[in-house]
């Protein structure tokens, strides 16, 4: 199988998983741009090479497109970006008369612009550090109430912003009218951190009335797209371990959790199935109680304290008990629980399909279910791609994120921090490795883990 993969910048998590995961069967055939060419936090992508790339690229099978690459030059330059409408409808025609020629199944999609409530202009336009709260809440009550008051906004900075806002929605009904045309396998708007109330869950209710599909998340999406594209029944069997709090809603999201989950299994082409015993994988979702934690913000939670009792078929665990990084609670307690199996390696190794704790709930199930399909249709199964994979995934989720994150306040050298955690992932997985740590973006948020 040939996939081609545009993804939507440059950090490990939307570059480097997407190649971890399908190098899990040696049968996938992988492009993806050189590296160079995809966005960063502060610079644009390169889109006039990157569509010389993909016009030379042989025929694929598959296209996983993030729209807003080619369109903006990535995610962030969507919401920063000062092109006109013009400019940016002729780069994506562009894209579109090179797509037609490949003959490809395309399962692209493009982000709903979100309204981040905070006054971080990182990834914002510049007046987001002064404003972007005001911006908020007047987006929230104007939808929620209807009241548009926007005393304490400059009227040429409200304005920037709903032009903005408009331009982006006025390219994303032009891919609605590409998909009646049919042009797309799977077409995607993405409400990437959502609140209840806002002009952008406004528009995603007026983007679903012309027809569009909208889903929460962003990031992880092409991965769910990846799961998508291969062709294979998994019957799934949900199993979250506070089943009478399933109907809260995450951070970032407005959907609650059973949703989110059930969201993410039905785009990556998985089936349901409400019989453990009849199903072919266990997915544990290690969901919260009251309310997501956060270990970003440091809102806590309670943490899972429970028995973990190994599934004796194939499993898979999404850790969203907190945003931004694992559990400890329930990691420790499953590698408790791993160690009681010691003697069983063999068939627990056989039925392990991954964990994932990585940002938003959406985040986490997205890539987890990406890396579920890939193994279950596996023609050549990499082993040590999927060990590899596990080892990323572990120090990043739960031994940075939740645990030596905290303990430093800037970028610096964490590899005696990292190694007491790498031991164990060792003897878990049965891998000898030595990682490397950066920092792409050179801020603590994202570290990047070479194998």
């Amino acid at each position: 199988m040939k996939i081609c993969f545009i993804p939507i910048d440059n950090r490990p998590v939307c570059y480097n998983l997407a190649s971890d995961i399908a190098s899990i069967d040696k049968d996938i055939e992988f492009f993806i741009p050189p590296r160079h060419y995809l966005g960063d936090l502060t610079k644009i992508a390169d889109i006039e090479n990157i569509l010389n790339w993909l016009e030379e690229l042989p025929e694929c099978d598959t296209v996983i497109l993030s729209l807003d690459t080619i369109a903006y030059g990535g995610l962030i330059p969507s919401r920063r970006g000062k092109e006109n409408f013009e400019e940016i409808t002729k780069r994506i025609y562009k894209l579109k008369e090179i797509l037609e020629k490949k003959k490809a199944k395309i399962h692209a999609f493009s982000s709903i612009m979100r309204i981040s409530n905070n006054n971080y202009n990182e990834e914002e336009k510049e007046y987001w550090s002064e404003y972007g709260k005001k911006i908020f809440d007047y987006s929230f009550n104007l939808h929620k109430y209807g009241n548009n008051d926007s005393s304490g906004i400059p009227d040429e900075i409200l304005n920037d912003y709903l032009e903005t806002r408009k331009r982006n929605f006025e390219i994303n009904k032009t891919y609605l009218k590409w998909q009646n045309e049919g042009f797309f396998e799977t077409l995607i708007f993405s409400k990437d951190d959502c609140a209840e109330y806002g002009l952008n869950v406004k528009e995603a209710y007026e983007i679903e009335q012309l027809g569009g599909f909208t889903k929460t998340g962003a990031d992880e999406i092409p991965l769910t797209l990846l799961a998508r594209s291969i062709k294979k029944d998994i019957k799934v069997f949900i199993q979250f371990t506070e089943p009478d709090s399933k109907n809260l809603i995450s951070n970032y999201e407005d959907v609650s959790i059973e949703k989110s989950v059930l969201g993410q299994l039905e785009l990556g082409g998985f089936k349901i199935s409400n019989n453990k015993d009849d199903s072919d994988l266990i997915l544990i979702v290690n969901n919260f109680r009251k309310k997501q934690g956060e270990l970003v913000m440091g809102w806590e939670t309670e943490s899972f304290n429970r028995e973990f009792i190994v599934p004796r078929k194939p499993f898979a665990v999404a850790d969203v008990r907190y945003a931004n990084g694992a559990d400890n609670g329930f990691v420790q307690t499953m590698l408790n629980s791993f160690d009681d199996m010691s003697q069983n390696y063999s068939e627990l190794y056989h039925n392990f399909y991954g964990y994932s704790g990585w940002n938003t709930s959406a985040n986490t199930l997205g890539s987890l279910l990406a890396g579920v399909k890939v193994r279950f249709n596996a023609n050549k199964y990499n082993d040590n791609a999927f060990k590899r994979l596990q080892a990323i995934r572990l120090l990043d989720d739960w031994a940075y994120q939740a645990n030596v994150r905290s303990q430093i306040k800037s970028p610096c050298d964490i590899k005696d921090k990292m190694r007491p955690f790498e031991k164990i992932v060792e003897k878990l997985l049965d891998y000898d490795y030595k990682p490397e740590y950066s920092y792409p973006w050179n801020r603590k948020f994202e570290i990047e883990i070479k194998i």
